[in-house]
């Protein structure tokens, strides 16, 4: 039998839990609400960007196109893999092997082989089993093209626009805050070569390597970086040392360019002429995020069948699907003329522009909230 100051304490401690209770349902209520807020904020700058983007490559003679999201072969780089999309008819028949696009470009190329000359797109791209706090398998790519130039002229273009869209969301400035450092998106940018990028940062000469495996392996040990385990390539041993000696430290106070990377890495580019041991690529780094890439265009369609060959037994060597070539963009490729294109990432240049630690601050639905995927 409780006592009369039994029976008090217990009313107290009941008082005060229910008042606890209350307090933080009215915590949780708030911070719903302030989630709730930053998520409407940073939707509304999101449309701001795009309509930046929009206008700014319209004032420099741009045009938006559309292209396919579903297509028959998807981009063959070895570490993407796409989302297996087939169509089955209605009506009964054979499926047929369709894929949800990794990336536009091939699309858009065709585009200008038959005349196209100035084009953009805002398109929705897929990429599977990429969760990450810059990654999401549902993003969106601003991907332009332009003939008549190389990869330097994209490149001003888009230190044009960036710059732009910098004021357009930070209130007539350009500088943008990530973390505790503020990057400047005022144009020019920093070029660096990469191999000015490796002798400044990592310690290693690219060019004294020239190309082989073991002798990178030993500037890189000599230098004081793990080359990792005996018998990888050229290119692995190289990403070992950019990620973690290099990559961290571009784009600081402002956007960094790397340009000119060895021909092994050349993608869908041209490489060097006057110095064939580089290719003509760009990738942009600000704030510890990377932006963009691009090239000035691959236009012989003999060597870009026999680099799409090569990727294709990379990924059967890899264990990965093999995807077909893509036959139409082949044929286009030789009707080309001279151009150069760029990839950006439009969500991770949002996180900039807003300052968001992870991309899931600026997407409504991030891909980490479904059922069984998680960051």
């Amino acid at each position: 039998m409780r006592t009369a100051g039994a029976e008090e304490e217990h009313e107290r401690e009941e008082a005060l839990h229910r008042s606890s209770v209350a307090r933080d349902r009215r915590r949780g209520t708030r911070v719903r609400r302030m989630d709730f807020e930053k998520r409407r904020a940073n939707a509304r700058a999101r449309a701001r960007l795009s309509a930046a983007v929009r206008r700014l490559l319209g004032e420099g003679g741009y045009e938006e196109v559309e292209t396919p999201s579903l297509v028959p072969a998807p981009g063959m780089e070895p570490h993407i893999q796409a989302f297996e999309a087939p169509f089955v008819p209605e009506g009964g028949g054979a499926a047929v092997p369709l894929f949800l696009h990794s990336s536009p470009e091939y699309a858009m190329k065709r585009l200008l082989a038959e005349g196209f000359d100035r084009i953009f797109q805002l398109s929705r791209v897929f990429r599977n089993g990429e969760v990450s706090a810059t990654h999401n398998p549902e993003f969106t790519l601003l991907e332009l093209y332009r003939t008549g130039t190389d990869y330097r002229g994209v490149m001003a273009d888009v230190e044009r626009v960036l710059e732009g869209c910098a004021r357009a969301l930070l209130g007539g400035g350009t500088r943008a805050v990530r973390g505790a450092r503020a990057v400047d998106l005022r144009a020019p940018f920093e070029t660096l070569t990469v191999q000015e990028a490796f002798l400044r940062y990592a310690r290693v000469d690219l060019a004294a390597c020239d190309g082989r495996a073991e002798r990178l392996v030993e500037a890189a040990r000599s230098a004081g970086h793990d080359p990792g385990p005996g018998g990888e390539s050229f290119d692995d041993v190289f990403f070992r040392v950019m990620l973690n000696a290099v990559e961290p430290r571009l784009g600081a106070e402002r956007p960094t360019w790397l340009v000119d990377w060895p021909a092994s890495m050349a993608a869908l580019s041209k490489v060097k002429r006057d110095d064939p041991r580089w290719a003509e690529r760009f990738e942009l780094y600000a704030g510890g995020l990377e932006l963009a890439n691009g090239f000035t265009e691959l236009n012989d369609a003999v060597e870009q069948r026999a680099r799409l060959v090569e990727e294709q037994a990379l990924r059967g060597r890899l264990g990965r699907r093999v995807y077909p070539l893509d036959e139409a963009f082949l044929a286009a490729v030789g009707r080309m003329p001279d151009a150069g294109g760029v990839a950006i990432g439009l969500d991770r240049l949002l996180m900039l522009l807003v300052g968001a630690k992870s991309i899931e601050e600026v997407l409504l639905f991030p891909a980490s909230g479904f059922p069984g995927v998680g960051a």
